[in-house]
């Protein structure tokens, strides 16, 4: 069974910084696109950024300069650094990757369990 396993939410004061982890575990062939995405309280879950298995980034325009994703492949983890955070980037954060599993023909999506991210002073 394909996990993926999420860390590194809290509470931190707006200006600071928190970094998010996720690693995926389980009998996996290859991973293709890992990423977080976010939401709000009475909002849409939203991609947040994303990264290819070549290492090839993608982010949303409201964090764009502030918040920095990276990967491991040969541990399957994705992280994402966030900086300067303000109070409007408290939400659930989710790790979403797309996984082939040994044996299986086509990737499919995962998601972890999510993990909270709250700025407040």
């Amino acid at each position: 069974q394909v996990r993926l396993v999420e860390s590194g939410g809290g509470l931190v004061q707006p200006g600071g910084s928190l970094r998010l982890s996720c690693a995926a575990s389980g009998i996996i062939f290859s991973i293709n696109t890992m990423g977080w995405y976010r939401q709000a309280p009475g909002k849409e879950r939203e991609l947040v950024a994303d990264i290819t298995s070549g290492g090839t980034t993608n982010y949303a325009d409201s964090v764009k300069g502030r918040f920095t994703i990276s990967r491991d492949n040969a541990k399957n983890a994705v992280t994402l650094q966030m900086n300067s955070l303000k109070p409007e980037h408290t939400a659930v954060y989710y790790c979403n990757a797309n996984i082939r599993r040994r044996l299986a023909r086509y990737a499919e999506p995962y998601w972890g369990q999510g993990t909270q991210v709250t700025v407040s002073s």
